[in-house]
């Protein structure tokens, strides 16, 4: 603890933290079906999300080279999503038998975010109508396509249609709306760290996206007719613990440090689909 009092937390540190916290959330996500994973994995699991998401906002801001770093993510959330989207449709025999699949879809939210930062950043550098598009599109496609796209192919009778778009808007061109994992939530969070950047003030970004963190997750709630109750808060909306993890961001050093980039490009997808398969076995052995 001294040492990292004193020399605080590379990029890296911060990644595999975020690495065991996604793995610990994952085993009750996969698991909790038997009833032997205990809640506190995926309280401590909502860490991971927003480490991961701050180490995305520091590597996009410091890396030389973001047509490689943004191609990385991309192509991994299109297979990702392929495969969901595949569980909805042509993979249903894969299905866990109590109608449970993997959603994850946190490297779509971080390619559509790709593209808003780096419209903002254009736009910082003067580059407004590109910056403009870049920075808009984004969020206003999910209309775009429901306005455009499905409505006219639902009105039509286009079933063929609308498989093809459904299976675009799940892979090479994802919808922030309609992804359960990050999706919105990613968007406005990964967009408050990387304004705050530009002040070159580490503490008032976390504190923002903190701030932000409370009155989405943990305010959020009872503003839509939840009860104020301790049921409440750790056993159903609890996705407010991720605020926590600024006691992580706070320690940051500013520094790359030393690690295999590459273990998180694919241990992600890989581990995803081993505990669900898994947790399939699993099932098929106990569940009668």
């Amino acid at each position: 603890m001294q040492s990292i009092k004193e020399n605080g937390l590379t990029g890296f540190n911060l990644k595999y933290l975020a690495l065991i916290f996604m793995v610990l959330d994952h085993f009750h996500y996969f698991f909790e079906f038997t009833g032997k994973i205990p809640i506190v994995f995926t309280w401590i699991g909502r860490l991971a999300a927003p480490l991961f998401l701050f180490c995305f906002v520091e590597g996009f801001i410091h890396t030389h080279d973001r047509k490689k770093y943004f191609l990385r993510i991309y192509l991994i959330s299109v297979v990702m999503g392929a495969i969901q989207f595949g569980f909805y449709n042509v993979l249903s025999w894969a299905v866990r038998g109590d109608g449970f699949f993997p959603i994850n879809a946190m490297l779509s939210s971080f390619s559509v975010l790709f593209v808003v930062m780096q419209g903002l950043d254009w736009i910082r550098q003067k580059k407004i109508v590109p910056g403009i598009i870049a920075f808009v599109l984004p969020w206003i496609l999910p209309y775009l396509m429901s306005r455009f796209v499905f409505q006219p192919l639902m009105n039509a009778g286009n079933n063929m249609g609308l498989f093809l778009a459904n299976l675009v808007s799940f892979t090479v061109l994802p919808l922030h709306t309609n992804i359960i994992d990050g999706g919105t939530l990613t968007l406005l969070g990964g967009t408050i760290l990387l304004f705050y950047s530009y002040f070159q003030n580490k503490k008032i970004r976390i504190f923002a996206w903190g701030i932000f963190m409370i009155l989405w997750n943990g305010l959020g709630p009872f503003f839509w007719g939840r009860p104020l109750s301790v049921n409440t808060l750790f056993f159903e909306s609890y996705d407010w613990m991720g605020v926590f993890s600024i006691i992580f961001m706070l320690f940051y050093n500013g520094e790359r440090g030393k690690g295999n980039a590459k273990l998180f490009y694919w241990f992600y997808p890989v581990h995803v689909y081993v505990l669900y398969g898994l947790s399939v076995v699993v099932y098929i052995l106990t569940i009668r």
